[in-house]
Formats: structure tokens, C-alpha cells, sequence
């Protein structure tokens, strides 16, 4: 039943004789009829509220005998400015609507698509927006990382409190226009910038080179022109000629050169307008020497044969196995992977190591930064391979902006800086707003680093122990919405992270949370305690779905799995899971379906999730997709996450097998707070005289307070270990916080 609408006959009396047509009495009484309010309409006699006219409403929060509410009309005037800083960004700016419907609780939404020839589709997540696209009160938005010779439409679309009301309404012809549309396309002023050169061939007299630039034009229609500069290495500073060429592609065949000759090259982009581009940095080329050619030749001819006949061969045993499973039924397991959603086209990611040389990988899926670029402030942290430095970069034509350095310690072989390079060559090809982001590396100097967005607020875990009991569920389950996303556009690029958990989760001001931690090389031992192996240590298996530690079938499922442990943590206040539980006893618990319970003050629906992100069978665990989903819901019904998990403390804190002389599960005080990780409370409770465990269980909520427990996630848990001791469910209410 829409809101405004009449109750049901039983509820519209005819109590109130005196009541005409037009006007109302809310009840029975000796009070005056009220004349029907704004833009209702009274066509019965003794009517208790005055029904909306066809195209006004009311909403929940209305008073049933208020006005009604029209729709509001389009937002006005909508401009796209674009940034004379930032290539790749504009400001969207409208005025509010001529008519909002007698409302004041307008908000807007934007929605994006993006056209290339005849081609749209919506831009998704591929671009940011400041400070949102939904939920707006302000009429102006900032879009990033747009690309540049798309044509883009943007609508603005404005919504209020009746609005939802309106979709259900059957009478739509009464509905205005209520969105702004506006076409627009980003031309960047400024020539691209030249990212990495290669070698493609050479000889005796000839080299052959190509480059690659950043941003790339998507259409034909905007060629870019460049300008290469060579010169002999041997030439003297004062006598430096460089030869200049003026191309039409980011290709050259230069020729004429001298044999075995070193020679240094540097590219500059032109713009349409005549103006440059940053010239590259001179990278050295050598010619070979001319009884080198022949030997090459022989050399390459061989090698292409041999690569014939490999190819024969891998067809013909492709093509074998292909009929072969042709006939094969499909098992259970399979199942995650055959759904139409699956078979769509997706964008892929790239795995840097099917490259022959690390290095090209690097250059392709990453911007190099000279050096100079950068200043290091102060170390914050030790990665695997080296210091993590907090630090400025200020590239040229960009504003400063903080960032975190990773750098390599020195000593390092070869296969180390490949290990560590790769990092950036994975980072690099992802952009979504809950994805760490690659600003650059620099490889081309000695001390190779990597550079990223610093995010002020660190790793996920540490930072909800440091605040244990201060963030509502509403903004927990906001953190969890923002890692779901970065981890749904990852399994769409066909990523599969391995290593989800919170402490792979940075975190910055606004508490926006993003998935980090990409490249690690992970080997499955078979030790007793089933670990990862890497270089820099080993991760335990308690993040990981059985399936991974069993057979290393690792998926977007293995995947949901992990992050059912992040959700755990995460409404934990960054709790280890399974506490103090070793490796081979969580893979015997969970072999035998135990699961996590919920953590205290838990949402039900949270847990609920958790839950299915932990079935057994990986083909039933939802999918990140369907997961942001259920959490979008959550967060815009409040209400939904105020039914509380049950919880049981006899099962969240695990006990040790010892008992004290006065039969409780510790032998002191001290071990007991230790257990739920509160020892910081051992001096606080020594003076105050609870110095036995008999005592300990006699305390109330009032006693723990008195004794300096203030912070509410601390006093809970100190509650809820003393109600788990005690054994008595049924007095939970003893210690509500």
C-alpha cells in the first residue's frame, strides 16, 4: 500500500457526520473538521486523512494528515569543467531544481556512460568520483580517471523523500522529467607523456625501437606526432650533435648507424598545438658488430624452426585433449566456473611472469618516475624486501601528493629485484578506487622502488585494535562494502588474490578501506601446519578455504572464503581468527564444519553471510558481486542491522585445558586477562583487590567499570568472558553494555 493512500474501509469511518467532502477529523471528537491539507483531495464524508491526488505523495516519515508532495523537476544548467591540473578529470556543477516539490530533503544521483563510434556502455567503476555519485546534498561532483577521446554522457538525476513512491505508483503520466543529461568529451592540452622504449631488432647499421605512451588515444582520429633525437655516446659534451626526427607512429627504424656502436635516444610527444611533451630520459642502444650478423641469422632461423615444431606438437596435444574432455562429465567442483555470468567478456588481468623478460612487464603495466621526483620522509614500516619509506611525489605538471615508498635493500640478487618488480607489474594494471593504487616505479637507477597512494590510517587490523569499540556496525559494514568492491572488480579482471585479510587492507582518512598486498610468490608446503611458504615468511592457512590447503585449487571462491574471515575481523575489532587455535587444530575444526561464531554485537545478517562466504562447497558461496549487493542493501535499511547475532561466549573464548586450584578454567587473574587479550588491565584489578579467580567471578558490570575498564569494546569482552565462566546464558543481561 503506497503511503498517502486510504486505510482499509474498516479504518475510514463515517464518525464524524459533520466532516464534508474536502475536509477531515483524525478521530472521533468534538474538534472542528480541518480542511483537506496541500495537494490532497477529500471525496468522502467523515474522512479520519485526506488521501494524495494522482502525482503527490507522502512519505513514511510524513504525518498522514500532512501535505502531499509532488515530484521534484530536472536539475539546471549542468556544465562539465574540465581540470586545468589534472588531465583525466572534470568537475560536474548544476543548480538546484526550478521545482522541488515542496521538499527540502533533495538529494542527487550521477550515472555515467561512455561511447566509443556507436559503441556505449556504462563507465561502471572504471572512474571516480569526489565526494560520490549517490546520496549527493551538494549540486556538484568531481569525476576522475576519465579517458581521454571517449565522448561520455552524464545524467544527473534528482531524487526526494516521495520519490520511491512515485516508481510504484501505477499513474506514471504524472511523473516530470526529474534528470539532466550531458554529453562531453575529454581532450587532453597537454601531449602524452612517453612511458618505457625497447628494442625491437638491430644490426650492424640499423636499430629498430618503439615506445609506448600514456594516456594512449583510443581513436584514430587523433594521431600524435613525435620527435626522436639520437646521437653517438662517444660524442664529447661540447660537441654534442643530435639528429632529429619528426614521426608520424611510435616506431622508427633508424638507419646508416656505425657497427658496434652505442648510441642514446630520447622521444618527445608533440601536441596538435605545437607544444611538447616531457622528453623521455636518454636510454643507450648498441648496433652489433658486422661479423655478428651472419652468426644471428643462423641463430634465429634455428630458433624459429624449432618454434614450428613446438607449436605442431602443442596443437595436436591441445586438440587430443580437447576431444577428450568433450566426453567428460562435468563435476561438481567445475560448477563455479560454467554459469552464463562466467562466460561474458571480461577484461583480463596479465600475469607478469608469462613474460620472458620481468623487465618488459614492468614498463608495460607501469609508469616509470625519475628519481628526483621523489622525497623520502620518514620510514613507516618494513615490507619483505626492504623499508617502506612515507614520502612526497611531485612529478611535473602535478601537484604534490603523499606517497608510500617501497624500496629494495641493498644486496639484492637478481631474482629479488624481479620479485619485487612484479609487484608493480600487477598493482599497476588495476584501477578502482578500493585497489591501492601504482603512481610508478623507478627501475632505470640503482636503487629500484615502488611507489603508491599513502594511506594515512595503515593496515585494516592493527587499526581496528587501536580503535576496539568505537566505530558503529553501520560504518564496520561500510569498510566491509568498499573491500567487497575492489575485490568484485578483481575477480571480474580474473585475479584470484590469495592472501586476503585484514592485514593486506589499508586504510586512509575517510575510512575508505583498499585491497593491497598483489605479487607474492605462494608455494603450498606439505608441513604439518599446511602454511604458505614465501620469501618473506610463512602466512597461515586460517584465512584460507580448505579446498586451497587440500587440493590448491585457488578461485574467486577460495577468494569469498577469505573474506568471510575479513568480515569476521573486521566486526571483531581485528581479533585473530580462531585465537590462539594452532594451524593443524583449524583445519581439523573446520574439516569437521566447526565455524567461527559471531563476534559480539554482531548484526545477524553479517554473520549470516559470513556463514554462506564458509560453505563447504565453493560453487554455493556467493559471489562478489552478489555479495556488494547484499551489503549495499544493509547499508541503505539501517534498521536491518539491529538484529544482534546470538553469541556465546563459551565458544569465542577458548579455554585452556588447565584449572586453577579454585576450579575455574586459570590458575590467576593475570592468565585470565591474557586469554581475552586485556593483560593491559592485570595493575587494575591487582589494586583493586581481585587478585583470585573465585573473585573474578563474583564481579558485575558496575565492578569492572569501577575498576578503570572505560572503553565499551574492552568492558564487553571482559563482561562476556566473566558471563562464559560463570556458565549462566540465561543472565546475559547482567552484563549488557
Amino acid at each position: 500500500m503506497l503511503p498517502g493512500s486510504p486505510p482499509p474501509s474498516d479504518s475510514l469511518c463515517s464518525c464524524s457526520p459533520e466532516c464534508k467532502p474536502g475536509f477531515f477529523k483524525a478521530e472521533a471528537s468534538s474538534e472542528k473538521c480541518e480542511p483537506c491539507p496541500a495537494n490532497t483531495q477529500g471525496q468522502e464524508p467523515g474522512a479520519l486523512f485526506c488521501p494524495c491526488m494522482n502525482g503527490f505523495y507522502r512519505a513514511d516519515t510524513d504525518p498522514i494528515n500532512g501535505p502531499c508532495s509532488g515530484l521534484p523537476s530536472a536539475p539546471r544548467d549542468l556544465v562539465a569543467t574540465p581540470s586545468p591540473v589534472s588531465p583525466g578529470k572534470l568537475l560536474l556543477s548544476w543548480l538546484p531544481p526550478e521545482d522541488t516539490g515542496g521538499r527540502n530533503d533533495i538529494t542527487y544521483t550521477v550515472e555515467c556512460q561512455r561511447c566509443e563510434g556507436s559503441l556505449c556502455q556504462f563507465c561502471g567503476e572504471k572512474i571516480r568520483y569526489e565526494p560520490a555519485n549517490t546520496g549527493l546534498t551538494d549540486t556538484k561532483v568531481s569525476v576522475s580517471e576519465l579517458d581521454p577521446y571517449f565522448n561520455y554522457t552524464f545524467a544527473v538525476e534528482v531524487h526526494s523523500g516521495v520519490s520511491m513512491f512515485a516508481n510504484q505508483a501505477t499513474a506514471r503520466s504524472f511523473r516530470p522529467p526529474s534528470s539532466a543529461t550531458l554529453n562531453t568529451s575529454l581532450h587532453y592540452t597537454d601531449p602524452p607523456k612517453i612511458t618505457s622504449m625497447r628494442l625491437v631488432e638491430r644490426d650492424s647499421t640499423s636499430l629498430s625501437l618503439s615506445w609506448d605512451v600514456f594516456p594512449r588515444p583510443r581513436v584514430q582520429s587523433q594521431p600524435i606526432r613525435y620527435e626522436l633525437a639520437y646521437r653517438k655516446k662517444d660524442n664529447k659534451p661540447d660537441v654534442t650533435t643530435f639528429v632529429v626526427l619528426k614521426l608520424e607512429k611510435s616506431s622508427v627504424q633508424i638507419n646508416d648507424l656505425s657497427p658496434a656502436t652505442a648510441y642514446l635516444v630520447k622521444v618527445q610527444a608533440l601536441g596538435t598545438d605545437g607544444t611538447r611533451g616531457v622528453s623521455s630520459l636518454e636510454e643507450q642502444f648498441e648496433t652489433l658488430s658486422e661479423g655478428h650478423l651472419n652468426k644471428t641469422a643462423v641463430i634465429l632461423a634455428s630458433v624459429v624452426a624449432g618454434a614450428i615444431m613446438l607449436f605442431i606438437v602443442i596443437v595436436t596435444l591441445f586438440l587430443r585433449r580437447r576431444n577428450r574432455n568433450a566426453h567428460t562429465r562435468q563435476g561438481p567442483e567445475d560448477t563455479y566456473f560454467s554459469s552464463p555470468e562466467q562466460l561474458k567478456p571480461l577484461k583480463t588481468y596479465v600475469d607478469p611472469h608469462t613474460y620472458e623478460d620481468p623487465n618488459v612487464a614492468v614498463l608495460k603495466f607501469a609508469t616509470e618516475i625519475h628519481p628526483s621526483h621523489i622525497t623520502k620522509q620518514k620510514v613507516i614500516g618494513a615490507g619483505e624486501f626492504g623499508e617502506v619509506y612515507k614520502g612526497i611525489l611531485k612529478a611535473p605538471g602535478r601537484k604534490e601528493v603523499a606517497v608510500a615508498i617501497k624500496t629494495l635493500k641493498p644486496g639484492y640478487t637478481e631474482k629479488q629485484r624481479q620479485d619485487f618488480l612484479s609487484e608493480a607489474s600487477i598493482m599497476g594494471q588495476f584501477t578502482h578506487q578500493n585497489i591501492i593504487r601504482l603512481e610508478g616505479v623507478v627501475t632505470k637507477f640503482k636503487h629500484a622502488m615502488i611507489v603508491t597512494e599513502f594511506m594515512e590510517n595503515g593496515a585494516l587490523d592493527r587499526y581496528l585494535r587501536d580503535h576496539d569499540g568505537e566505530f558503529s556496525s553501520h560504518q564496520l559494514v561500510g569498510m566491509l562494502r568498499g573491500i567487497a568492491a575492489g575485490m568484485k572488480y578483481l575477480s571480474e579482471m580474473s585475479y584470484v588474490h590469495r592472501d586476503l585479510a585484514a592485514r593486506n587492507i589499508l586504510v586512509n582518512t575517510v575510512l575508505e578501506c583498499k585491497v593491497s598486498d598483489f605479487g607474492l610468490s605462494r608455494v603450498l608446503e606439505d608441513d604439518p601446519e599446511g602454511t604458505y611458504t614465501t620469501s618473506g615468511g610463512k602466512i597461515p592457512i586460517r584465512w584460507t578455504a580448505p579446498e586451497a590447503i587440500a587440493y590448491r585449487k585457488f578461485t574467486s571462491a577460495s577468494d569469498v572464503w577469505s573474506f568471510g574471515i575479513v568480515m569476521w575481523e573486521v566486526m571483531a575489532f581485528g581479533e585473530r581468527p580462531y585465537w590462539d587455535m594452532s594451524n593443524h587444530e583449524v583445519m581439523k575444526a573446520i574439516n569437521e564444519a566447526f565455524r567461527l561464531p559471531a563476534p559480539m554485537d554482531c548484526p545477524s545478517a553479517v554473520y549470516q553471510l559470513m556463514l554462506q562466504c564458509w560453505l563447504q562447497d565453493r560453487s554455493k558461496r556467493p559471489r562478489f558481486g552478489d555479495i556488494v549487493s547484499l551489503l549495499d542493501k544493509l547499508l541503505r535499511s539501517p534498521d536491518s542491522l539491529k538484529t544482534i547475532a546470538d553469541f556465546d561466549p563459551r565458544v569465542s573464548i577458548r579455554l585452556p585445558s588447565t584449572s586453577g586450584s579454585d576450579g575455574s578454567p586459570f590458575r590467576s587473574v593475570s592468565e585470565w586477562l591474557e586469554s581475552v587479550k586485556m593483560s593491559q588491565y592485570s595493575e587494575n584489578f591487582t589494586r583493586a583487590g581481585i587478585i583470585t579467580m573465585d573473585q573474578v567471578m563474583q564481579m558485575k558490570n558496575e565492578d569492572i567499570k569501577n575498576i578503570g575498564v572505560r572503553l565499551p569494546g574492552h568492558l564487553k569482552r571482559i563482561a562476556y568472558s566473566i558471563l562464559g565462566l560463570k556458565d549462566q546464558t540465561s543472565t546475559l543481561s547482567v552484563f549488557a553494555v
